[in-house]
């Protein structure tokens, strides 16, 4: 007896003859509900005496796919209104919420080098969307700025809204398996939007100048002061606080609103300080931004502290030049003194303790098109995300229990990446700090390495260093937290080393 083959149904995608050739920062997405809502499957009910033949398919010309904006509303440095934050919700659809076919080849019409990957978040889209409209105006043969004009810090303020109260399939697209916030996603959307700001800060109303090159140079201290919930509004809000020559700093808030308040609290979830830095799109040499006039009195004092955190880390570099000669041998001695009986007495090691190299998870991929951003090189929220994935993943491991995020220490971008790169990504927990029992602290160290192996080279990109702790819950379960020590002495420095950076930054405090 021959088997009973169910026909498919005839499926047809059909391109969109217009689509907009401008989306703006501030998108809105609406979902279209089923014009019949007591129909449950978008599929029309088969006949059992019908017989559907073979399904045709219409594929439509190859396109980058854009995010599915619908409405938008313009964007302008000068014009633009920081007091309405950016409302963003879910880019993905399922066919029940709207009767109309999937287009599957309209685009933006702008060259396939504007486009950023389409891998993000509905957040970095909005934001890559609204540069890459910027840059569709300017002229990649223009001549640079000449002319240095002053902005307060208002003219570059941006902030976004995410309505996870309302918005189920957004909020799903920050949920982690512990039904909190995706902190990895969240970093990758506070450097997008950074890199917002500063471009916003420098671009030229008229578009009859060079756009300027922006990368992200470092990350400064990021601390979580309370968590983030994944079902309540929350808010990100920045500007640029602080210009030198060729650099600027920005700093972003993230609040949220109250539960069943429409007001935010007082103090931020988060804060953090982005430093990027310009370059000629044409040389790549430094090229000089526009100034900042800060106007109120909380704005100079960001102004002042912004200041100092530069003064610091320019003398910081310096002493790390003059000061390597002098490093602490005892401190080295004692910390590999016990590595050593691990690997000459193992038997009569400390069991309470483990190894560094002992905590090493790793992993290599090479970097797609698709995480790229709008200059065409890997996107550092990317690589911000992926690291602290396998951060999380390496204490989750050490600990043996989910750990919850406290903060990510500075992190500097030491060379650029490139689509096409061997991305290698190792881990390990470099240090703990077990002095307060019912909160340890897991300190966890990223390397990311760019592997060329045509040229038998590899080279660090970036050092990304988190700390972790444990519920306390799990404390009085009986979890016990391991000592880390080093077995060689490059480990040991490297302990040291930061150590150190931790004093001197609560004794800059």
């Amino acid at each position: 007896m021959t088997p009973l083959r169910k026909p498919l149904p005839h499926l047809l995608f059909t391109p969109n003859s217009k689509s907009s050739s401008f989306q703006s920062l501030a998108s809105y997405f609406t979902l279209t509900p089923n014009p019949n809502p007591t129909i449950s499957s978008p599929y029309p009910p088969e006949s059992p005496t019908t017989h559907i033949p073979n399904p045709t398919f219409k594929i439509p010309p190859f396109g980058p796919i854009p995010p599915p904006f619908t409405q938008t509303r313009p964007f302008s440095a000068a014009n633009s209104d920081p007091s309405q934050p950016m409302p963003v919700v879910s880019t993905d659809t399922s066919s029940y919420d709207s009767s109309q076919p999937i287009d599957a080849g309209s685009s933006i019409r702008k060259p396939i080098s504007l486009w950023p990957g389409m891998y993000s978040s509905p957040v970095t889209n909005a934001l890559w969307e609204a540069r890459s409209e910027m840059y569709g105006d300017a002229l990649s043969d223009a001549p640079p700025q000449s002319e240095l004009v002053a902005r307060t810090p208002a003219q570059s303020r941006t902030s976004i809204l995410y309505k996870f109260s309302s918005d189920y399939k957004l909020r799903e697209q920050y949920r982690n398996p512990w039904n909190g916030i995706r902190m990895g996603k969240l970093l990758e959307d506070l450097d997008a939007l950074a890199g917002t700001i500063a471009f916003k800060h420098c671009c030229n109303d008229d578009g009859t100048r060079r756009p300027l090159l922006l990368v992200t140079a470092s990350v400064d201290k990021m601390v979580m002061k309370k968590p983030i919930l994944v079902d309540t509004d929350l808010n990100i809000g920045g500007a640029v606080v602080w210009v030198g020559k060729s650099s600027m700093e920005i700093q972003l808030e993230v609040t949220q609103s109250l539960q069943g308040s429409s007001y935010t609290s007082e103090s931020a979830a988060l804060v953090a300080n982005f430093t990027f830095v310009a370059r000629d799109s044409k040389s790549g040499k430094s090229a000089p931004v526009n100034q900042i006039s800060p106007e109120t009195q909380r704005e100079k004092l960001l102004w002042e502290e912004a200041d100092k955190r530069n003064k610091m880390r320019k003398k910081k570099r310096a002493e790390h030049k003059t000061d390597t000669e002098n490093q602490d041998t005892d401190r080295l001695n004692a910390l590999l003194a016990e590595g050593r009986v691990f690997c000459d007495m193992p038997a009569l090691a400390d069991r309470d303790s483990i190894l560094i190299r002992d905590t090493c998870l790793q992993n290599s991929f090479i970097c797609q098109p698709q995480q790229r951003n709008i200059h065409g090189r890997i996107f550092g929220g990317f690589l911000m995300r992926r690291a602290f994935e396998i951060a999380f993943s390496t204490t989750y491991a050490f600990a043996g229990v989910a750990p919850h995020f406290l903060e990510v220490d500075h992190v500097d971008f030491v060379r650029p990446v490139d689509v096409g790169n061997f991305l290698r990504l190792k881990s390990c927990v470099l240090y703990t700090e077990l002095e307060n029992p019912a909160e340890p602290l897991i300190n966890v160290e990223v390397v990311a390495h760019v592997t060329q192996p045509e040229l038998r080279s590899s080279e660090v990109s970036n050092k990304f260093y988190f700390t972790f702790s444990v519920p306390p819950e799990v404390m009085k379960d009986g979890i016990r937290i391991r000592n880390v020590v080093p077995a060689t002495e490059e480990e040991a420095w490297r302990v040291i080393e930061r150590m150190d950076a931790e004093n001197s930054q609560f004794a800059a405090l």
